[in-house]
């Protein structure tokens, strides 16, 4: 995730009106672009439809410049002056937030929202346009959970691994955040294992120590085939007979960050986000970097 041509391509965060909230979720895209080298551009979608007739084009670009001065230019300078080593850049656009920030996902290093519109508040569900771009967006898309602590994170990523359907691009990311961060990998896994409740006569539960081994089996394969890529890296794995989500909202706990792939088991990889990962949007406590899939056509060079 470094080289030349990854620089080129932005940190995208979308904003919205200053606050603390907003600054919160800017802070981490900065944090982002730094630590990649890449470059931040700041985002405000306003209301209103980019194609409009002579007076309503000229109507957008004089309320473009008003937002600009309100929204994206002190948010500009503040990053400028938090982070001088990170070259920033601020645009407003009309349109639809959703369908805005999709579009120019294809072009983005890594797209930071947060967990509420693109703003985020952090005591609300999370919003339409940040699930939106979540599921569909062509680069990895980090949700931030403003104010969700007051306590300083660890040093530790934690990226989710299903052992049925392994999200090569999301371990890989997973890594390669860790590697930059200087942070500790805890890969985990779970799974509720139908066959412990009770079985009818007749019929014997499975050797759970066996499956659980063999999980862990999978999970140490997984890490083993990255040393080389990432040598100061140090893994631990999980295998827990608890609900995936349940694993990873415990594990988020002070985390830096929750990598997650974008689809489940279902195969609707275009329609959906995994259970797993949305459930995950939803209750981590810490910021959660959802990876799509290269045949989603998603990931492209991050």
């Amino acid at each position: 995730m470094s080289g030349s041509k990854t620089s080129s391509r932005p940190v995208l965060v979308g904003v919205e009106e200053e606050s603390d909230a907003v600054r919160g979720v800017v802070r981490h895209a900065a944090r982002q672009a730094e630590l990649h080298g890449n470059p931040l551009h700041l985002l405000h979608v306003f209301g209103g439809s980019p194609s409009e007739g002579a007076s309503g084009e000229s109507s957008g670009r004089t309320r473009a410049k008003a937002q600009d001065a309100a929204v994206v230019e002190p948010l500009a300078a503040w990053v400028h002056s938090e982070f001088p080593n990170v070259a920033v850049t601020a645009q407003t656009a009309p349109g639809r937030a959703a369908e805005e920030l999709l579009a120019r996902s294809a072009e983005a290093a890594t797209l930071v929202l947060g967990h509420r519109g693109t703003g985020g508040f952090a005591r609300l569900p999370l919003g339409s346009v940040s699930w939106q771009v979540a599921t569909h967006a062509a680069c990895p898309v980090v949700i931030v959970r403003p104010g969700e602590t007051t306590e300083r994170p660890e040093a530790r990523v934690v990226v989710g691994v299903d052992i049925n359907d392994v999200s090569e691009e999301a371990v890989d990311a997973a890594f390669a955040e860790a590697a930059l961060r200087g942070a500790r990998l805890e890969m985990v896994h779970a799974n509720l294992h139908l066959s412990e409740m009770p079985v009818g006569p007749g019929m014997a539960a499975p050797d759970f120590k066996a499956l659980d081994d063999a999980a862990r089996q999978i999970l140490n394969a997984e890490a083993t085939r990255r040393t080389e890529r990432y040598p100061g890296v140090e893994v631990l794995t999980r295998v827990e007979r608890v609900r995936p989500s349940t694993i990873l909202a415990e594990a988020s706990r002070r985390a830096s960050l929750l990598v997650v792939g974008s689809h489940g088991r279902t195969g609707l990889r275009r329609l959906m986000l995994g259970s797993v990962s949305a459930e995950a949007l939803h209750t981590a406590a810490c910021p959660v970097m959802v990876v799509p899939t290269v045949d989603d056509n998603c990931l492209g060079e991050s």
